[in-house]
């Protein structure tokens, strides 16, 4: 049984293990569930933005594969992602099986706050866990198996996003301990997740009909990635804001500057695109803010309003310009995962040695840092780059290891099938689709077997061919 009571003022107080009282303010525990809970959203919105993307064929799996990541991460956090990532007693580079299944975290102190307690701080930090796998495997659009996913999300989050955890946000950690500033993620999250990506990429392999007109499409619901920025837009002020573990002023500078990059960062793509388009685009406006949320990431906790404006302009402009690497080094990055997480999160970091200041990180009244170039704090600038540098090359090798471990073991391949990819991973792999029957034939470019009559009073066998065939043989695609 937990011991805990309450003071007069209405806070909670649990003990120590000696008796000592620990006091707990309701505003920071409430806080903080609200966060967890804003956090959670961005999941399913990862999943819609990165679903509207795609060709609606492929629509629903995108979607599946985000709430899969919850499920998945939630059993492997429980299990032992959580005491692997921010258990006392590890080392340097990951933790130990101290919290086993979630033994004895209870009452006490977190390790990453006083203020509230280990319960909280984990399943606040599940989610965190749980949207970086989500936007790993968003690589797999188009061309990936769903049942391999599960599993390879699961040794992902243990073998990769945990010791990256660990080493950036556990007292213990190399980075911490060397002075790295990441307020919310631009290493653990953003960097492990994009650098994943390419991995995953390049061990797919590129899309059927790659680099021809085949994939010249454009996102085919651009409401979804809409909504989708909505959600991870909102959500945001939960990861940057809820990093702080407190309802505190550094938690309401998080969200300014969170939001004001996310302004620029939009607009700024947006313009970029415009040059060349003549258009004012949706898209790209999404494709901006998400640059601008990912490049302040590792800053928010750190950084003035004006420095926000900088973040925005240059993770928009670079994010931008990055989403032509996958022409340049011929691989096949159907969401720009890459180049939108992995080189914004790099920027974050980089800019973070540049902008943040000692003040900023003390408007929570606990935190004192060196600050980094604007306090003359120059050493910062090789701090930010080892950490980047580091999370970027154990993302990229060890993903490449998992893919291709699981490559060789009966029923783990992760790359789908040529006929699957024709029909749509939707069909072939969940046999449900985002829009139920309509436009199939249109989509794929031949008579789809449903088993339907066309009255639909029953289930008929329709048997018939296809005059829509491609040279080569093979059922052809139009989008």
């Amino acid at each position: 049984m937990v011991n805990v009571t309450y003071d007069a003022s209405g806070s909670l107080v649990a003990f120590d293990p000696d008796g000592v009282e620990i006091v707990y303010n309701l505003g920071d525990i409430g806080f903080i569930i609200a966060c967890m809970a804003l956090v959670w959203l961005m999941i399913p919105g990862v999943g819609l933005f990165y679903s509207g993307l795609l060709r609606r064929k492929n629509a629903l799996s995108m979607i599946y594969t985000s709430l899969a990541s919850i499920a998945v991460v939630s059993f492997q956090w429980f299990f032992w992602g959580y005491s692997l990532a921010f258990s006392e007693t590890g080392s340097s580079f990951i933790g130990d099986l101290k919290y086993f299944g979630l033994k004895g975290v209870l009452d006490q102190p977190s390790i990453g706050s006083s203020r509230i307690p280990a319960l909280l701080f984990c399943v606040y930090q599940l989610m965190f866990a749980a949207i970086t796998a989500a936007l790993a495997v968003g690589a797999i659009a188009e061309r990936g198996r769903l049942g391999p996913v599960l599993v390879f999300i699961f040794i992902w989050t243990t073998i990769v996003y945990d010791p990256l955890a660990c080493w950036t946000w556990n007292a213990n950690g190399w980075s911490f301990v060397l002075g790295g500033l990441d307020f919310a993620g631009g290493t653990p999250v953003h960097i492990s997740s994009g650098t994943a990506a390419l991995a995953i990429s390049v061990y797919l392999g590129k899309r059927r009909g790659y680099g021809t007109e085949r994939l010249a499409y454009k996102p085919h619901n651009t409401t979804y990635v809409i909504l989708g920025t909505v959600f991870l837009w909102f959500g945001w002020f939960g990861f940057n804001g809820g990093s702080a573990l407190s309802a505190n002023l550094r938690a309401v500078q998080a969200c300014i500057v969170t939001n004001l990059a996310a302004s620029v960062g939009g607009v700024t793509w947006m313009l970029w695109d415009y040059r060349i388009e003549r258009k004012w685009s949706a898209v790209g406006f999404c494709s901006g803010a998400i640059s601008g949320l990912v490049a302040i990431t590792p800053a928010s906790g750190f950084v003035g309003a004006p420095a926000a404006v900088a973040f925005g302009v240059l993770g928009g402009t670079v994010c931008n310009f990055a989403t032509q690497l996958k022409f340049l080094l011929g691989y096949d990055d159907a969401l720009d995962i890459f180049a939108t997480h992995a080189v914004g999160g790099i920027v974050g970091n980089l800019l973070t040695a540049l902008f943040a200041q000692a003040s900023v990180a003390g408007f929570d009244g606990i935190t004192e840092i060196p600050g980094g170039w604007l306090d003359h704090h120059y050493i910062q600038l090789a701090h930010q780059l080892a950490d980047s540098v580091a999370g970027f090359a154990y993302s990229f090798g060890v993903t490449s290891i998992i893919l291709w471990i699981m490559h060789f073991v009966p029923g783990l391949r992760l790359r789908a099938s040529e006929e699957a990819e024709i029909l749509g991973i939707d069909d072939a792999e969940m046999g449900e689709f985002a829009y139920d029957y309509v436009g199939l034939e249109q989509e794929i470019g031949h008579t789809v077997d449903t088993g339907v009559s066309a009255s639909g009073g029953g289930r008929e066998p329709n048997h018939a061919k296809t005059s829509n065939s491609s040279d080569d043989g093979r059922l052809d695609e139009k989008e």
